[in-house]
């Protein structure tokens, strides 16, 4: 690691390999395990996205480490580790649970209740803010009583942020939802000590202030987080796709929407630069993950990255659904940490 670096990203791994030599689990933070039927056993906390795996083609995982000695417990449905200075926890709520309440969707409740819960955690162990959230739902464009699922998610999530007292504009937490094809609503999140510095995008509206086209409740997410800590600065860009001002543009068009997103990360990291120089924003030093509707779709979306950034970039990529039934390829990226583990 890095003199002064304390969080590093090693992806992506076989999901049933050992861990790297020099690398214990008494090291990983938290971890993101990626396929359709990966499994988890890990004693760490380790969020489950049961999605089709593309590059790399077998089931991977992204392990957060830290130097620093961890903490692990577990507050109430969320299984957290800290290192006194960021928690990494995960919590999965199951629709099954959720039938009591008639006027609100099952995904609705489990929404409400994960972000609950993770509030709940982060006043139990001191880490009031929030500053980066995964959301990982099934069927996540499905219409169901009328709305669409993604949408009876985002009134859940604010619910909850409203019932914990928490803003749902301005400095709130960076996000991705994307949808699975089945089981149980996984939310995993980085939280931290210090507030977060909230990014905005001047070429899109920010989402929490999306028209009510959208849904009656809007999204609460924001493009990216700064996150500053005692040793280390760190960039988290949430879910990025074809979007301008607060319309999809290029329907039908990947390659198109391929451009516009990454002109759309080009002007948050432009943002993102502004707030904090000593980031070293490009794009190359940043660990990306693409998101693809259709793996048809994988070479051209693989041919704009190319070109946009060479290949030495870090991206790997899965099939999922992206929250608009129009949008048909979304990135993320994190940026500050040392990264390892190859390309994809």
């Amino acid at each position: 690691m890095s003199a002064g670096s304390r969080l590093r990203l090693l992806s992506p791994l076989a999901v049933d390999a050992a861990l790297p030599d020099g690398i214990d689990g008494a090291m990983v933070l938290g971890e993101l395990r990626f396929g359709e039927q990966c499994v988890v056993e890990a004693s760490f906390p380790c969020l489950r996205v049961r999605v089709p795996t593309l590059a790399p083609a077998k089931p991977w995982r992204a392990l957060w480490l830290s130097d620093r000695v961890l903490d692990e417990g577990r507050h109430g449905r969320v299984h957290y580790r800290h290192d006194g200075e960021l928690m990494f926890g995960v919590v999965s709520i199951d629709e099954a649970e959720c039938v009591g309440e008639v006027s609100a969707s099952a995904l609705q409740q489990a929404a409400e209740l994960a972000y609950r819960e993770v509030f709940a955690a982060l006043e139990h162990v001191g880490f009031p803010h929030l500053l980066r959230v995964w959301n990982y739902m099934p069927r996540i464009n499905e219409i169901e009583h009328g709305v669409e699922r993604y949408r009876s998610f985002n009134i859940g999530r604010q619910d909850a942020f409203a019932a914990c007292g928490r803003a749902s504009i301005g400095p709130v937490p960076a996000a991705s939802a994307l949808g699975v094809r089945e089981g149980a609503l996984e939310v995993g999140f980085f939280a931290g000590r210090q507030p977060l510095v909230a990014v905005e995008n001047p070429r899109q509206v920010s989402a929490y202030h999306y028209p009510e086209d959208y849904g009656p409740r809007s999204p609460t997410f924001s493009r990216a987080a700064v996150s500053r800590c005692a040793a280390q600065e760190l960039l988290f860009i949430s879910g990025t796709a074809s979007i301008v001002g607060h319309q999809t543009l290029h329907p039908g068009d990947v390659a198109a929407q391929m451009r516009e997103t990454l002109m759309n990360v080009d002007a948050v990291l432009a943002e993102a630069a502004r707030i904090a120089p000593s980031l070293g924003t490009a794009r190359a030093g940043l660990a990306w993950l693409g998101y693809v509707r259709d793996p048809v779709d994988l070479p051209t979306v693989r041919a704009q990255m190319s070109c946009a950034m060479g290949d030495e970039a870090q991206v790997c990529y899965v099939q999922a659904d992206v929250c608009r039934a129009d949008l048909l390829v979304e990135v993320e990226a994190s940026g500050g940490h040392p990264v390892q583990g190859g390309k994809a």
